[in-house]
């Protein structure tokens, strides 16, 4: 196949060729520094400011509650951070299906004795627990113990959904601080942070046909805290370091594209999803789905029947110009699986492949992507389930 067909934009999208037309006088012109006094440092400092105020109002927020990061790892870490350094949180409530960027720096913070953790319960399809979370808060506020709560929005690899402003009022409820990992769903929904509940969400760039390396964190109003970054007094001295200011100015042209666009190209990416769907039941009825109909619309996770393996089938997939994912692209050379799909506790036999899709995805795309399939999976049919997968022709 000469042609790639790449369905992994959840890992990452491609640079919009409009993103990359607004960031290049400010690789080019306008170099200077935001910090100095002079005047081609003060027009990129305003340039700066523009994107902050662009940013704010697309997500219905002050420009004073948005802080440029390099992206949503950098924004998780500051998140978590400041809720245990300054906020006072001596407990963090989260989910087995996070991030590594969130479930990471969990676990770093809780190897002091003095910070503890717990996961809430999940349903089948990795949707939060309403219930129990009430129920955990509850019992901690009882004893006096301030929780952050730290839940993802949409899950990256089975686009699991969150109800923001239903889990900002249970923390409201018990005084506790609320951050969301909103990095798959910031520029594919129309988003208000102000009356979401949330006192912190991530975003990053990259996964909206933004440039790599480009964030941003939102702080809601009242909210003071230390640097995760120390050094320079940039970004109201919140986030050490020179402005990336072609990336600020990328991620915010790629932004502003996403909402004006929204509705549109969520019909169309709604579309290939369900035709994806479709045309995968029909080549077995044993392949099935960990993303539901009410899951993040550019995301489609499928177990495959018993016989194959996911790293073979995405070899193969790769051998024939598809790309796609076993799970979290960040998750890429390691030793085991995936720990969203082994937090589902499906006990499934066979594969699970994430394809997502974006609005440069097109119909031949997903035809091109099922005929492949359907070779891969023959040699499966053939021999009853008992050999994995072979190669296509």
């Amino acid at each position: 196949m000469d042609k790639i067909v790449y369905l992994d934009n959840a890992a990452t999208t491609a640079l919009d060729p409009m993103v990359l037309e607004a960031m290049i006088p400010y690789m080019t012109e306008f170099y200077g520094n935001p910090s100095s006094g002079y005047s081609i440092g003060r027009q990129t400092r305003r340039a700066i400011e523009s994107a902050r105020k662009q940013v704010a109002d697309m997500l219905g927020v002050k420009p004073t509650n948005i802080f440029f990061t390099s992206g949503g790892t950098e924004s998780n870490n500051t998140a978590i951070s400041a809720a245990l350094t300054d906020l006072g949180c001596t407990h963090i409530i989260s989910s087995p299906i996070e991030h590594h960027a969130v479930l990471h720096t969990i676990t770093h913070y809780c190897g002091d004795a003095k910070v503890t953790r717990s996961f809430v319960k999940l349903n089948a399809s990795g949707e939060v627990d309403l219930h129990d979370l009430d129920e955990q808060l509850a019992e901690r506020s009882a004893k006096g113990i301030k929780c952050l709560v730290s839940l993802m929005h949409a899950n990256n690899e089975i686009g699991s959904l969150l109800n923001l402003t239903t889990v900002g009022e249970i923390c409201e409820r018990y005084a506790a601080i609320f951050h969301s990992d909103c990095v798959q769903t910031i520029g594919h929904y129309t988003l208000n942070f102000a009356s979401s509940g949330v006192h912190f969400a991530s975003a990053s760039g990259h996964k909206f046909h933004g440039p790599k390396g480009t964030g941003i964190l939102y702080v809601r109003d009242g909210i003071n805290f230390t640097p995760f970054i120390h050094g320079g007094g940039q970004e109201r001295k919140r986030r050490a370091g020179t402005e990336n200011t072609h990336g600020i100015i990328g991620f915010t042209k790629a932004l502003e594209l996403a909402m004006e666009n929204q509705v549109k190209d969520q019909a169309q990416i709604e579309t290939l999803n369900k035709q994806m769907r479709e045309k995968l039941n029909a080549l077995s009825d044993e392949i099935s789905f960990n993303s539901t109909a009410e899951s993040l619309y550019t995301v489609l996770s499928v177990n495959f029947p018993t016989g194959t393996n996911t790293d073979l089938m995405l070899a193969l997939l790769d051998r024939n110009g598809i790309c796609a994912s076993g799970g979290s692209a960040c998750n890429t050379g390691e030793t085991y699986g995936s720990h969203v799909i082994a937090a589902l506790n499906k006990g499934l036999a066979g594969a699970t492949i994430r394809f997502s899709f974006s609005k440069t995805t097109c119909a031949v795309d997903i035809d091109a992507a099922v005929e492949v399939l359907g070779k891969i999976l023959e040699p499966v049919k053939a021999v009853d389930h008992s050999t994995a997968a072979i190669p296509a022709d």
